[in-house]
Formats: structure tokens, sequence, C-alpha cells
């Protein structure tokens, strides 16, 4: 599979993952949006990029680094730096899950633990 489509997986992963701890934490739609967008923002996914380059392997940094350097749309050139961080994020998030998926499941404890709520 190509980055862009591990990207693409990975975007719909973290949401996913994102909405499932929300539900829980209120019943109003306002606030549940509020909570959702806070974490799936690519301010955010960029945060945990930089938090999580210190336990990820030679491999992983390597995805990491290809996925940044992905094209980006027109549209989100204003904050280039960060829109690409966020792509390596979600593009690590949808490879873990294709093709390691206990490192995934780590991952996302992780960073439930310890950047999360």
């Amino acid at each position: 599979m190509n980055l862009r489509n591990y990207a693409y997986l990975g975007d719909a992963l973290w949401e996913l993952h994102i909405r499932k701890k929300t539900i829980l934490m209120t019943n109003n739609s306002q606030k549940l949006h509020k909570l959702t967008t806070d974490k799936v923002k690519g301010n955010f996914q960029a945060l945990l990029l930089n938090k999580l380059e210190e336990i990820l392997t030679e491999e992983e940094k390597e995805i990491s680094r290809r996925g940044r350097n992905l094209p980006i749309p027109i549209g989100r050139r204003s904050n280039q730096a960060e829109y690409r961080q966020a792509t390596a994020f979600e593009t690590l998030i949808g490879w873990w899950f294709q093709n390691n998926i206990e490192r995934y499941n780590y991952i996302i404890s992780y960073i439930d633990k310890n950047f999360l709520f």
C-alpha cells in the first residue's frame, strides 16, 4: 500500500479512536464536537508525533519522514509544517494498523495514558 493510503487509513482510525473516547465523556453535542475536534486537529497530531519521536524505531522514523514529505493540498500550505507532521502521524497510525497491530495497540495505549484527556 502506498503512503498516501496509510495516511488516509490512519486519519479514519485516529478519528474513530477519539470518537470512541469522547462519546463516554458527555451527552452535550456541542461539548462532544469540541472535545473531538481538539484531538483530531493537525496541531494536536503534530504535537503527538513530536512526543512519540523518542520511542519510534528507525523503520518508523523513516515511514514518518516519508509521510511528512508527501505532497500536500494547496489549501493547507499556509500551515505547511504542522500539516506535514499531522500527515506523518496519520501515516504511522495506518501503517501500524496494517503491518503491526500489536505496536498499533501499544502506541494507542501509550497515547491514551500520557497525552489524552
